[in-house]
């Protein structure tokens, strides 16, 4: 973890682990043409020069693609993880190694570390900040505010991000310009719905090899996430049941073909808890008491809040891990609970986050968002704007494109009625 004259300056795991991440790096790649063509573009336009750009995100074979695309755009980068649980630590050292870009991150970080990273990120100044949670939003605005002056704008892709987002311009604290790109269309219906759907039973079943059909499993939360989740469970044979606080999306479940039940009553019948609100303590000690003896829980929100471990943990006599991203928790009642992933992101804790075909879609989405910045300085409000609608088409077209998939477009008569009036029964 030091550098060298030939090194940019970085805190990575191991260099030596470069040549694993480079062909899990080129792995990746095949699955996202979308950001290889932003990337190709860049490189010629040269959008970011002279530009200092921090992003805050999961270190991934994905999150690489972007970087380097970034990167080939003339931005002068620096990278830090947004989860101590989610860095691929051979990705970073390849990003160091291969790429010159400064990498904070290494998996198991501790708190103090994190936070040193953010610190370290917001030393680089920079002029635009992709955020994942707005972990380094929220750092700027509470004790760089001199700083603020620097910034053009920053982009978020979560919901959690996105929450506290609004939460500071409610409070008139957002004084800058913010891209949501978490609901983008190209993001959401389909990183939300398919990735999370995907990645988290994936995670799940690599850290327990139990089979979930037949299984009875509580789903918390229906927005996009909760439905990939729920769907992808039923696929596989599950029983699924949907916690919710929304009426409208508690309709959407059940008429979705989902029992829909308040977390009291399904904490005693859940083999299996999956929380993906983006809330806090949806999991609480009056759950924990009622649930069944082995029953397991896990998180696929942002941060690991939603299930109260730290209450988990008063009641147990023994906490013990039982196998890899898998602990134990014997309470002192006689029944046992078992947590994945340390109640972080199970999808990456456990596993290897979504897949590289729907992240495509959401990085072409934060490329084009950071590029949209730049050619908009001091032009934008502050305050949270939605990626525009002809650039998510875009990203939308480039991926039908690769995939070969040709669809219709409209003949002259059928735009002339669409954008006509007179015409009726």
């Amino acid at each position: 973890m030091t550098a060298t004259s030939t090194q940019p300056k970085y805190e990575v795991k191991d260099l030596s682990l470069a040549p694993q991440g480079r062909q899990r790096i080129e792995w990746a790649g095949r699955e996202m043409p979308v950001l290889r063509q932003i990337r190709d573009r860049f490189a010629q336009e040269k959008p970011f020069a002279g530009i200092r750009l921090v992003a805050c995100c999961h270190v991934t074979t994905e999150t690489a693609h972007l970087a380097i695309a970034l990167k080939a755009g003339g931005a002068d980068a620096v990278l830090i993880a947004s989860n101590p649980l989610s860095t691929q630590d051979d990705v970073a050292a390849c990003l160091v190694a291969d790429y010159s870009i400064p990498v904070y991150a290494f998996r198991g970080e501790d708190a103090a570390t994190y936070s040193r990273h953010v610190e370290i990120a917001l030393d680089h100044r920079p002029n635009i900040i992709i955020d994942d949670g707005s972990d380094v939003v929220a750092a700027l605005v509470q004790h760089r505010q001199e700083q603020i002056a620097d910034l053009i704008g920053t982009t978020e892709e979560t919901t959690t991000g996105i929450v506290r987002l609004r939460a500071m311009f409610n409070d008139g604290m957002l004084t800058f310009p913010a891209m949501n790109v978490n609901d983008a269309d190209t993001k959401h219906f389909f990183d939300n719905r398919y990735g999370t759907g995907q990645s988290t039973l994936d995670g799940i079943i690599r850290a327990t090899n139990v089979l979930l059909a037949g299984k009875a499993i509580v789903v918390a939360g229906y927005g996009w996430c909760g439905k990939g989740v729920a769907q992808r469970a039923r696929g596989l044979g599950a029983n699924v049941i949907v916690t919710e606080i929304d009426p409208t999306k508690a309709i959407e479940a059940v008429m979705d073909g989902f029992r829909v039940l308040p977390m009291s009553q399904a904490a005693s019948q859940g083999d299996l808890f999956i929380t993906v609100t983006g809330n806090k303590h949806v999991i609480r000690p009056e759950h924990f008491d009622v649930m069944k003896d082995g029953a397991m829980v896990c998180n696929s929100g942002h941060f690991d809040i939603e299930i109260d471990l730290k209450s988990l943990g008063a009641k147990a006599a023994e906490v013990k891990e039982v196998r890899p991203f898998t602990q134990q928790y014997q309470l002192t009642n006689g029944k046992s609970i078992i947590v994945l992933g340390e109640g972080r992101l199970v999808n990456l804790a456990a596993a290897e986050g979504h897949p590289s075909a729907v992240m495509d879609m959401s990085f072409a989405n934060q490329a084009m968002a950071c590029e949209y910045l730049v050619k908009n300085k001091g032009k934008l409000e502050p305050g949270l704007h939605s990626i525009p609608v002809e650039v998510d088409k875009e990203i939308a077209r480039l991926k039908l494109q690769a995939m070969g998939i040709e669809i219709d477009t409209l003949t002259p008569e059928q735009t002339e009625y669409i954008n006509s009036w007179t015409s009726g029964t």
